[in-house]
């Protein structure tokens, strides 16, 4: 069972301010319907089938967002998932994979989720619903041990993607060009050295991670940092703050600081962590620059964001 240490309180911490970001997201034509004269009858027919889409972006997944929809508990897709033993893999310890059950829109992106140190898979197992949901395939991983620490997690992260894209049973539904990494805590921790170790992921998400290193100046995969303000396990202050402020100036990079949360708010369902990490993976890994609005210009200040910095706008 995972450790929850009790939270003292912490005082209220100054605003920072942030830079701002203007919006320049390329405008896009979606036709729904082809229409053409038929032979003898002057009919009109529709051309494409449920699901199909004539996008600028081949990798666009869904409706067109809103607040609404990245907010809701469920996307739009209808999600099916696996079991995958721990006896039929190597190099992690199983877990369970979710996916959009309809195959109508071709391949979809993926993202593995790693748990923290002494912790299971259902510590973050929300979150595979509720990313699959919006159009992903999510790994969620239990670990070779609880004690795992962040560059054990790391390799086990990349184990589970070559496993989802080059074994799985959902293998074919998976682009294996278009992948990401989300962990907490340690598992925070490892997407880091996962996303060090290969660089060609599109996303990288540590949520309240904690790890020995605090540099990460190599990476060169989009990430989003997000710490806690009461965070006393992996405090902002010597963790999530460091890992940002260290990433490259040049890179897509984002820092989301919840407000009234603990190290341990990613283990239970909340809308913020949702909202951002949806955005990001949908801007970066799917390359949806409809998703842009939510993260350009920078969110504001408000009752669940401490803080947020990042560069906008975004340029991959």
């Amino acid at each position: 069972m995972q450790q929850h240490l009790p939270s003292g309180t912490i005082p209220p911490r100054p605003s920072r301010p942030s830079r701002s970001g203007t919006f320049t997201g390329r405008s896009r034509t979606l036709t729904g319907l082809v229409t053409a004269a038929a032979a003898t009858g002057g009919l009109l027919l529709t051309g494409l089938a449920p699901g199909a889409q004539a996008a600028d972006n081949p990798y666009e997944r869904g409706p067109a967002p809103t607040n609404t929809s990245i907010e809701a508990s469920r996307g739009s897709y209808a999600v099916s998932q696996t079991s995958v033993s721990s006896l039929v893999v190597s190099g992690f310890g199983g877990g369970t994979i979710y996916y959009p059950t309809s195959t109508a829109d071709g391949t979809f992106g993926a993202v593995v989720i790693s748990p923290g140190f002494t912790a299971y898979e259902s510590s973050i197992a929300w979150l595979g619903p509720r990313l699959a949901s919006q159009g992903f395939v999510v790994f969620t991983i239990d670990t070779n041990t609880t004690l795992d620490q962040p560059d054990s997690r790391g390799r086990q992260l990349l184990a589970a993607l070559d496993y989802l894209t080059q074994r799985s049973s959902v293998r074919t539904r998976v682009d294996a060009t278009r992948l990401g990494v989300m962990g907490h805590s340690m598992g925070g921790g490892g997407s880091l050295e996962a996303a060090k170790s290969r660089p060609s992921l599109k996303a990288a998400i540590p949520l309240t991670g904690w790890n020995t290193d605090k540099s990460w100046p190599e990476l060169r995969t989009p990430t989003l940092v997000v710490g806690a303000d009461g965070d006393t396990v992996a405090p902002v202050a010597t963790h999530s703050e460091p890992f940002y402020e260290s990433l490259p100036g040049s890179l897509d990079k984002a820092y989301l600081e919840l407000r009234g949360a603990s190290h341990f708010t990613p283990n239970t369902s909340d809308t913020t962590i949702a909202k951002y990490s949806i955005s990001w993976l949908k801007r970066f890994i799917d390359n949806d620059s409809r998703y842009e609005q939510f993260l350009c210009p920078l969110p504001r200040p408000s009752l669940t964001i401490a803080e947020y910095r990042g560069n906008c706008p975004h340029t991959a």
